[in-house]
């Protein structure tokens, strides 16, 4: 039992920390490059509210409450990341962050329903048909939210060394990470082959 409830942790930590499959990571950046460590509380609400979104979509098309053509989750995963990113890019040096917390939160929910349903067909193949789905599905969850928070931490810590030991100002260190994460999200937009 706790053999099976450590493995699900570390899959759902894998799922996050998988350079492989990297809309995960280009996703905790957007979301986490205009905080600093100051604001870890309002980071840490953002995270878990993303998985509360993503446990949510991932046991509706479990269970056959929901289903989208994987077409369509392919192209909005990273679309949700691109208006992140250029939502900070307009936004950058601004102090719209700290207004738009109520926006935030529930674009943070939504893309987590999002890309909890493009998470469904490699959770049915990894649990088993004698376990309980959902008891899976909230260690899964678990392992997830622990990986957002290395990611986070890391980001953070980025972020404290560009701006303090290299002299980034935020605004520049928002502008430059964003227009990375754009330049990276386009092959996938091409790829996911939504208008073919």
């Amino acid at each position: 039992m706790l053999d099976a409830f450590l493995s699900y942790i570390q899959y759902g930590m894998y799922h996050v920390l998988n350079v492989n499959a990297y809309d995960h990571i280009l996703f905790l950046i957007v979301l986490t490059i205009p905080y600093l460590f100051k604001d870890w509380k309002r980071i840490l609400f953002l995270v878990t509210i993303f998985v509360i979104g993503h446990s949510v979509s991932l046991a509706f098309a479990t269970y056959d409450v929901i289903s989208v053509s994987n077409k369509w989750i392919e192209f909005l995963i990273p679309m949700t990341i691109l208006i992140i990113a250029l939502f900070n890019v307009f936004t950058a040096g601004k102090k719209t962050q700290n207004k738009k917390v109520g926006l935030l939160f529930f674009i943070t929910l939504f893309f987590g329903l999002i890309h909890g349903l493009g998470f469904v067909n490699v959770f049915e193949s990894t649990i088993s048909k004698s376990e309980s789905k959902l008891i899976s599905l909230l260690e899964i969850s678990l392992g997830i939210e622990v990986g957002q928070l290395i990611v986070v931490f890391i980001i953070l810590f980025l972020a404290f060394l560009c701006q303090t030991l290299f002299r980034f100002s935020k605004r520049d260190w928002v502008m430059v990470i964003s227009a990375i994460v754009v330049g990276l999200l386009i092959p996938m937009l091409i790829k996911s082959n939504i208008f073919a």
